[in-house]
């Protein structure tokens, strides 16, 4: 999951899942303290987020392209199996916040290392797990410890570099999470069709850890981060203030409501292909995460697309474009599925590009913990939508994974009608001196 003024601008870069907006540095350090274009620090800085992207989303993400063959290695339905993927996003979202806070404490470079190491080693015991229960603890386990380093990364960037830079330095940290989400799907699925679901996990884990590895060995030590002590009544004064506000919470349930189609549909693709009747080989089945690449050329696109039509127009393209691909993926042949699946993947990185950005935009305040608000939606979508769709696949087949995701769509057209509505009569009511272009 999903994807940098304010954060916005690098959530609808390629590929990225939405990350929490950074904050500015709130020390008085001078400007030239951070590193710049050109200088050493500046390229190693830039290495290391770009490296710790990788390792991060090839571990939280390395399990979806192995669901079919594991459902068959160990007696699972696909809801079953589903929930290996879903546990580890369901373990980020819930520890996004605590983990924010423990990085105000103890230092962003701590925080991101730990992460990753830690989560590393809970990547290598995975080939061991003897059964479905003891996956999914470490599934929680891994991801909980994954979410330091999203809940970091962009404040480490923010006092790090300089503001000449920032935007490319995010740029290609959130490149790495592009590669390490497709990455980790690819090659553990191709790994594991080849060798078996347990050398599938090995690998993923060995590119974990050589990307941890590269980003302890490369990460400049922070020079302007300024320790802060936790105060957990003023986070949650903060945390309460947002979730009052309706605009923040419809931003919320779009980005929940577009992830849940991506879980659905991501996590039982595999298991279509490979079924009649297609039967599709297990190692070109795995290859369709492939696919995520649409997501680099929609996410660059979004922006500009807001630009032209509007945010909520946006929105409504993207809502658009995602259902034509469910519809279309409904007929029994190759060239639709897959073409479906590509819309899919556009109007899904589209949308999520669109409501992310925005979160940046919207809050006036508390901005960093607004948009880990955002994420803990947006992960728990794809927790729900992979396991309910997961369900309806084995119940009912793809009819039943794609009316998930439908139905998803649905309450996003309805959430962006119902905004589009409050917009018009605001409008309306305002004094004509007061309004604005």
């Amino acid at each position: 999951m999903s994807p940098a003024s304010e954060g916005a601008s690098a959530a609808a870069r390629p590929g990225a899942l939405a990350q929490p907006a950074p904050t500015a540095p709130t020390g008085a350090e001078p400007v030239y303290l951070r590193h710049r274009p050109g200088e050493r620090g500046f390229r190693r800085a830039n290495l290391a987020l770009f490296a710790a992207g990788i390792a991060t989303f090839v571990l939280l993400y390395s399990t979806q392209g192995l669901l079919p063959i594991l459902s068959a290695d160990l007696g699972l339905t696909p809801g079953q199996a589903s929930w290996i993927s879903s546990a580890a996003t369901l373990g980020l979202a819930l520890a996004l916040l605590p983990a924010s806070a423990l990085s105000d404490r103890f230092g962003r470079t701590a925080v991101m290392t730990a992460s990753t190491v830690a989560a590393s080693v809970l990547a290598l015991a995975l080939p061991f797990a003897p059964d479905l229960s003891t996956m999914v603890v470490l599934r929680v386990l891994q991801g909980a410890a994954l979410a330091g380093l999203p809940a970091t990364a962009m404040a480490y960037l923010a006092e790090e570099i300089h503001p000449s830079a920032l935007a490319s330095a995010m740029g290609l940290y959130v490149a790495g999470n592009s590669i390490g989400g497709m990455g980790g799907r690819l090659v553990s699925g191709w790994a594991a069709a080849a060798w078996g679901w347990r050398w599938g996990l090995a690998v993923s884990a060995a590119m974990a850890l050589l990307a941890t590895l590269a980003f302890r060995l490369l990460i400049p030590a922070a020079r302007n981060f300024r320790r802060a002590p936790v105060d957990p009544r003023a986070l949650a004064r903060t945390v309460s203030a947002h979730l009052r506000n309706p605009l923040l919470l419809r931003l919320y349930a779009l980005g929940l409501l577009f992830m849940s189609v991506f879980g659905a549909v991501y996590n039982t693709a595999g298991y279509r292909l490979i079924a009649a009747p297609f039967h599709l080989p297990e190692s070109l089945a795995a290859s369709i995460f492939a696919v995520y690449l649409v997501g680099t050329a929609t996410s660059a696109y979004a922006g500009k697309l807001a630009g032209r039509v509007g945010r909520r127009g946006a929105l409504y393209v993207a809502i658009g474009t995602t259902a034509a691909g469910l519809l279309l993926s409904l007929a029994d042949s190759l060239v639709c599925a897959l073409l479906g699946l590509v819309l899919i993947t556009a109007g899904f990185f589209a949308g999520h590009a669109t409501a992310s950005s925005s979160v940046g935009r919207t809050a006036t305040h508390g901005r960093a913990q607004a948009s880990a608000l955002y994420l803990i939606a947006y992960y728990l979508g794809n927790s729900l939508g992979g396991t309910i769709g997961a369900d309806e696949y084995h119940a009912t087949g793809w009819r039943g994974a794609a009316a998930v995701g439908l139905v998803a769509m649905t309450l996003a057209a309805a959430v962006t009608l119902y905004a589009t509505r409050q917009a018009i009569a605001a409008r309306r009511s305002a004094p004509v001196g007061t309004l604005r272009a």
